[in-house]
């Protein structure tokens, strides 16, 4: 089943805020064996300058594979249907079954 945008934006938002938590705490660490000294608030701005750009990307290739993931004819963005993308096919199989009989 296909994921909602707003699913999609959920998504991108979590995996973004848990990395940039990841990142502050990886640059607590490693800056200091490079001999880079930043203080907390720099540190802070740093993870912060990549997150717009993060949450951007993340969004943008979930959407991006979920339109190349859908068969060619089979997109159908107005419905909620269980079977969403089906409608065409559907028609397809009961136009075949008019000219069977």
């Amino acid at each position: 089943m296909m994921q909602s945008r707003r699913m999609s934006l959920a998504e991108s938002i979590t995996n973004v805020v848990v990395g940039y938590v990841l990142a502050i705490a990886t640059q607590l660490m490693v800056f200091p064996l490079f001999g880079i000294e930043a203080a907390f608030g720099e540190h802070l701005a740093i993870g912060f300058a990549f997150v717009g750009v993060s949450l951007a990307r993340g969004y943008l290739l979930r959407r991006l594979f979920e339109v190349i993931s859908l068969p060619r004819g089979l997109s159908c963005h107005h419905c909620t249907r269980p079977d969403h993308g089906t409608h065409k096919e559907t028609s397809r199989r009961k136009s075949l079954a008019r000219h069977v009989q």
